[in-house]
Formats: C-alpha cells, structure tokens, sequence
C-alpha cells in the first residue's frame, strides 16, 4: 500500500513535468530516481535519461529468460553450450523427474486459456501454481527456467511424469505437434522425426 501511495505521488509530479514540458509524457516520471525526479521539479530536462532507461526497459522486457548464471563476463554458459550431446537435434537440460516419454510436443507460452490433450509434452518456458492444471493431462515437461527443486520439477515429480528443466531455447526450438521423446533420468529432449 504504501508502494501504491508512493507511486500516485510520483504520478502526480510526472503529470506538472509533462504539463511544464520538461518530460515528454507523465509516465516518464518512472524513468527516474528520486534525485533527479527532484532536480526535474527544479527544472532539469531528463528527457536522454528517460529515454536511455525506457530503451533499457523495452530491452528487459523483450528478454525471453532469466539466465539461471552468469559469468563475470555477463555471458550465459546454457547459450554458448546449448547442445552437449553429439546427436544432432537433442537438447540437454537438467534433469528434474526420472522417466521417458514419447508424444506430441505442446509449446505453451502463457497458461491462460491453454490445453493440453493427455499425454502431449509440455514445452514452457518456466511454470508457476497457474500452470499446475496442465500437468494433470501432460504426459513430460520440458522447460526453458529452473533447477531440479524448481515448480515445474517438483510438480512433474509429484505427478509421475519425466520432466527437463534448464532447456535454452526450447519453446522456440521445439514447435507444437512435434514428436519428441523425453528422458527425465538424463535431462536428454530428442525429437522422433528427422
């Protein structure tokens, strides 16, 4: 509540910037930290600030994933070694819930709205309890986030089914109606078909 107060405030002094043409819009009162949301009431035009951030912004919000690590050098070892199997076109995670399955695959982005026919495999990039009605027809889950004590994981484990997690790019590398084969024990994703 009090973060809620907070931001009406803020969103009242964006509105005078905007009206005193010292930001572009309202909401670009957001943009800025304290200091200079009160150096901008002063009179200060940080119109390049809000515009770096918002671009910052964009940027964050068009990233597909949380790296689960990051190197020192800000690279992401899952997105420089996705493949660590010599068969082409197998994918490696983590394993997460021991088992092997075979089905269509089923790339779901949001679980809103989303079905599953028993026995599909559930591409996701991560899961929360939204998501837990989808495992009661999922025959595996192969997710994009998360360790082996992960939502998705220790769900597919109370359930029975082989699940991988820690798979780079799997929503966008395995495609809905594919035929793939999930082994849970070696963290191992393959598709069936050439």
């Amino acid at each position: 509540m009090g973060l809620a107060r907070a931001r009406a405030e803020l969103a009242v002094v964006g509105a005078e910037l905007a009206a005193r043409d010292l930001l572009d819009d309202a909401a670009g009162v957001f943009f800025l930290d304290l200091a200079q949301a009160r150096s901008a009431v002063a009179g200060a035009d940080h119109r390049a600030v809000v515009a770096a951030h918002r671009e910052e912004y964009d940027r964050e919000l068009r990233r597909r994933h949380v790296p689960r690590i990051l190197l020192s050098d800000g690279t992401e070892p899952e997105a420089v070694a996705t493949r660590r199997d010599d068969t082409p076109g197998t994918l490696r995670g983590a394993p997460a819930s021991a088992g092997t399955v075979s089905g269509p695959a089923r790339v779901v982005l949001d679980p809103v709205g989303a079905h599953l026919e028993p026995g599909e495999v559930l591409v996701a990039p991560s899961t929360d309890p939204g998501w837990t009605p989808l495992f009661l027809t999922a025959g595996a889950l192969v997710m994009e986030m998360g360790g082996p004590n992960s939502h998705g994981a220790v769900v597919a484990r109370e359930y029975g089914i082989p699940a991988v997690v820690g798979v780079p790019d799997a929503t966008s590398r395995l495609r809905t109606g594919q035929r793939v084969t999930v082994d849970g024990a070696a963290g191992l994703v393959w598709s069936d078909a050439p």
